[in-house]
């Protein structure tokens, strides 16, 4: 009864133990058990803020390594384009030389059938002057 007069009078009520508080119990009560999931909450985010810290950690890693390697796969496609670039150029000095060395080899043919013929031609002759003889 003196608490509730209490409380009616000058919003004064008792706790558990027996002291003067403002507050009702009940509100004091949830005001704690509010006061209690803030920091639990908090705590979960400091966690997570960490967490995600190493997250991002990870994942900068990860993203140099990414770039690192693709730096390394486009160097190594722009040397296998360039060697293929050479290996069709030196193919192309090869056909030209080859065809050259073919031209070389046709004129040799026709010089040495010109020198056989000659060859012949004198042998006739020489032997014409044995005969005549």
């Amino acid at each position: 009864m003196a608490d509730e007069a209490l409380a009616k009078a000058y919003g004064l009520h008792f706790d558990e133990l027996n002291k003067i508080r403002v507050l009702e119990p009940d509100v004091a009560q949830q005001t704690n058990e509010l006061k209690e999931e803030c920091k639990d909450f908090v705590d979960k985010i400091e966690e997570f803020q960490k967490i995600v810290g190493t997250f991002i950690e990870v994942v900068d890693t990860v993203a140099t390594k990414v770039e690192k390697e693709k730096l390394k796969a486009i160097g190594a496609r722009n040397l296998l384009k360039s060697i293929a670039k050479q290996r069709e150029a030196q193919q192309q000095q090869l056909v030209a030389l080859i065809t050259e060395k073919k031209m070389q080899l046709e004129r040799l043919n026709i010089q040495y059938d010109s020198l056989q013929k000659e060859e012949q031609e004198q042998t006739e002759f020489i032997e014409q002057l044995v005969l005549q003889k």
